[in-house]
């Protein structure tokens, strides 16, 4: 499959921008990334609606031998006062362990993913901690596409880091957000686009794409700004 341009036409003619919608950012871990150190912050990002209470990734709430190199620092949602039980739908942009991690703690709650996604952590060695992916009561509803979550809240697919990656699109008053987890990890990948991911990213013309390890979003008329050193934002 490649970036479709009508994806674009189609969501732009469907567009609805809800009044009260907003995305938070919230810091949930730190990895480190390269010694001796050089660390990565992990986010995960609410959408406030008129309707419901999204929650795009998870983070994790602890280590796994897969990821001790990593020597993860946790701040689970749990420990820090966060309402679990406001969230009404949670979306996993992709289920390596820093993004779904959490995921037992929203048992019972909607949990969208892509089907190739959830075959692949089930499936492939190495992918993935599985006990995360199939925590008990983690109920996921499979998704082959794009989807319309709620009025203005889109789940697209975008292949690329991995193949059943997928991003949340929101209409904010301000303009397009996408909420990108690792489909675009560092501004220089949506700076010059080199996955079909990253592609259809950039064809729905963003005003800002939130990634999950960086402290701002990526705009594109800042794309080299230092967010890295910047306090997370939010946008309403």
């Amino acid at each position: 499959m490649t970036a479709d341009p009508g994806r674009d036409a189609g969501l732009a003619a469907g567009a609805v921008n809800v009044a009260g919608i907003s995305i938070t950012p919230v810091y949930v871990a730190d990895l480190l990334v390269d010694l001796p150190d050089v660390h990565m912050p992990v986010y995960v990002h609410v959408v406030e609606h008129p309707q419901g209470r999204i929650l795009v990734d998870t983070g994790l709430t602890e280590s796994d031998p897969l990821a001790d190199d990593m020597e993860p620092q946790v701040q689970p949602l749990n420990r820090q006062g966060f309402d679990i039980g406001s969230i009404t739908a949670v979306v996993n942009t992709h289920l390596h362990f820093d993004h779904c991690g959490g995921n037992k703690l929203f048992a019972g709650t909607p949990t969208y993913v892509q089907h190739r996604e959830l075959e692949d952590a089930r499936s492939i060695d190495g992918y993935t901690v599985r006990r995360w992916v199939d925590a008990p009561g983690v109920t996921y509803v499979e998704l082959d596409g794009d989807i319309e979550l709620l009025p203005g809240v889109r789940i697209v697919a975008t292949p690329g880091h991995t193949p059943g990656s997928q991003v949340v699109v929101v209409e904010a008053a301000e303009g397009r957000h996408v909420i990108a987890g690792d489909s675009a990890v560092f501004f220089s990948d949506l700076d010059d686009p080199q996955t079909e991911g990253q592609r259809i990213i950039r064809s729905l013309h963003p005003v800002a794409v939130w990634l999950a390890h960086a402290h701002e979003p990526w705009r594109p008329a800042a794309s080299s700004a230092t967010g890295a050193q910047a306090l997370p934002g939010r946008v309403d």
